[in-house]
């Protein structure tokens, strides 16, 4: 087996080459920062309800969606575009086409999934967790 001499890599085209065409770690760091935000915004989610169900407050719930708990679906949002920009660019693509598609598509979905979030939790507020039972259909 022949021994590779280190000094002669060249460091920068093998980073370039690994890492940026197509960009494969970002598919990877897009996918872990959508799961990461995803576990937050699921914790943070649950203590506001459990909160508003202990306390009764003269708060509505739907107002509750406060920075606390965008901060964790922009994260998941933020996460999803950078996944699905690289997954497109995997295709040979242009970044700034990926990118750009890639915006629209989350920032659509994103938005849609945060008023149907709004909606769910006006269902709660106005009739407890038998409103939104899905298994009794």
């Amino acid at each position: 087996m022949e021994n590779i001499d280190l000094d002669s890599i060249d460091m920068e085209a093998f980073l370039r080459y690994y890492y940026s065409e197509p960009p494969y770690l970002l598919v990877g760091l897009g996918l872990v920062a959508s799961i990461l935000s995803g576990l937050a915004f699921q914790t943070v989610l649950r203590e506001l309800i459990q909160d508003w169900q202990r306390n009764r407050s003269t708060r509505s719930i739907s107002e509750m969606r406060g920075w606390r708990l965008l901060t964790p679906f922009l994260g998941m949002a933020g996460g999803s575009l950078i996944f699905l920009a690289a997954g497109v660019q995997i295709f040979g693509l242009p970044a700034k086409f990926a990118y750009g598609l890639s915006f629209v598509l989350t920032a659509a979905i994103g938005r849609l999934v945060w008023w149907q979030l709004g909606k769910l939790l006006k269902q709660l507020e106005e009739g407890g967790s038998a409103a939104i039972d899905l298994d009794g259909m």
